[in-house]
């Protein structure tokens, strides 16, 4: 998940395997993604681009010309594994050369944003350093690196990376399945103390219109039954169509849901100011838009709230989830704390527990707070110690758990339809997506991949959902 306040989660970590359009690919890239949606979407746009550049996908790292780690930056652990992994790549690397292979590695997104340079001292293997708002130059940043220039290339550009980056092929699209990912926000404006988004991705810049429905469209007839919005603060995206009328992202999910051939439709993840009446009007109007809601909160305190800048107290969260629910009496609510945050007493956190027994959350992350160099979090006092950090996740955890499984209980009978997304791990079985984003098992015979079907839910397990057709 991401979450813009919050940050990218060190969540995901995919191998993005791309389907190279030439028919003899004379260079291979791997790329590894750490982190959260957008990651993976960047990842995506990178495989486009360097397919551009004559690199073919591969998913075995010992065969690659380039190697790309796209990384987060939000913990610290997903720093260290970043460093981790580039030890790792030193003896690949000098085992290449030794046949005389050459072997381009490239750090990108806000691992690569943050430390810039420093990369470059602490590990000499490393080619490339891009932060996210490169991606599209990444082609001219390899030729120099092929030069023998080691590049760091971490500015805010002011132009549009999105208006250079190449559009996926249809192939490119299909391979990667029938549900999809599009970016269609970036960076973010709101500057909680914990965060280092605005550092890493920067200032808050929403795509236009008509790129996204550009985009959507190809997705679509590229066969995408599914399309989730990105942003870090994606419910802050604001833009003006074709009559230069100002849109809001409930008008444009309002748009996206015309578009023939997307069925379904999702966003996240969302600051709780920038909730407005539209985009919850949304929620109630709209069939193709999923009855799920990620919607982080961090604390029940409005004193460490305060103290994290998160613009909004403890009643304005839980009015915006009422007003939710009363446009959409069915929606899931997903949620993002931190535990542990400087000056957090015992009663700070008895109000958080008290919150989520107020909200039930359907979904949830949670994390220790981890300091990071350079926030405003990283200066103040009142920091707690590891054993009391641990000891509240763990009752925090064991809360949001039990509220997890009761959610997935209460579905066992209820009728829904689901998108067929994917082969199980058996060969009789298919994985569907729910309304609320479970994984859903059924037999083979329910359909084919890209099928939405109705079933019927007969089992409940903490990871996925089992049915039968309806």
């Amino acid at each position: 998940m991401i979450d813009g306040h919050g940050g990218c989660r060190a969540l995901v970590m995919n191998e993005i395997v791309n389907t190279q359009t030439m028919a003899v690919p004379q260079r291979k890239v791997f790329i590894k993604t750490y982190g959260c949606q957008m990651n993976v979407y960047d990842s995506q746009r990178m495989g486009d681009a360097l397919a551009g550049e004559g690199y073919g996908a591969t998913d075995h790292i010992e065969n690659a010309d380039l190697i790309v780690l796209n990384t987060c930056h939000i913990r610290e652990k997903a720093v260290e594994k970043v460093y981790s992994a580039l030890g790792r790549l030193r003896k690949l690397k000098d085992g290449r050369a030794n046949k005389g292979l050459e072997t381009l590695v490239a750090v990108t997104g806000c691992v690569a944003q943050a430390e810039g340079a420093e990369i470059l001292t602490r590990v000499d293997l490393v080619d490339v350093v891009a932060g996210p708002q490169s991606y599209h130059r990444l082609g001219d940043l390899l030729a120099r690196a092929q030069a023998g220039e080691r590049v760091v290339a971490t500015s805010f550009e002011i132009e549009d990376k999105f208006t250079k980056l190449p559009p996926a092929t249809a192939a490119q699209t299909m391979a990667r399945g029938v549900a999809a990912f599009l970016t269609v926000q970036e960076g973010c404006d709101k500057f909680c103390s914990f965060c280092v988004v605005p550092y890493t991705r920067g200032a808050e810049v929403s795509r236009s219109v008509g790129q996204i429905l550009d985009e959507a469209a190809r997705l679509a007839a590229a066969g995408v039954r599914e399309i989730t919005l990105l942003g870090q603060n994606v419910n802050a995206w604001h833009g003006v169509d074709g009559a230069g009328a100002s849109v809001r992202l409930g008008e444009l999910l309002g748009q996206l849901s015309q578009i023939n051939g997307i069925e379904r439709l999702r966003y996240t993840t969302s600051h709780p100011i920038d909730m407005d009446a539209g985009l919850i009007e949304a929620h109630k109007q709209l069939p193709k838009l999923m009855p799920y809601l990620h919607l982080p909160v961090q604390s029940g305190s409005n004193a460490i709230l305060k103290a994290m800048n998160r613009r909004h107290d403890r009643q304005y969260y839980l009015d915006i989830v009422a007003r939710v629910r009363q446009a959409q009496p069915d929606i899931a609510l997903s949620g993002d704390f931190i535990v542990g945050f400087p000056g957090e007493t015992d009663a700070d956190f008895a109000e958080t527990l008290d919150l989520v027994e107020s909200v039930g959350y359907a979904q949830s992350y949670s994390f220790k707070y981890s300091e990071r160099p350079g926030t405003p979090g990283a200066e103040l006092d009142g920091k707690i110690d590891e054993a009391k950090k641990n000891r509240r996740l763990e009752i925090l955890q064991a809360l949001l758990g039990r509220q997890h499984a009761a959610f997935n209980q209460s579905l066992i009978g209820r009728e829904m339809a689901i998108l067929l997304e994917k082969p199980g791990r058996f060969g009789a079985q298919l994985i569907g997506r729910s309304p609320w984003l479970q994984s859903v098992i059924v037999d083979a015979s329910a359909g084919k991949i890209g099928d939405i079907v109705s079933v019927r839910i007969t089992e409940s397990g903490p990871l996925s959902l089992k049915a039968v057709l309806a």
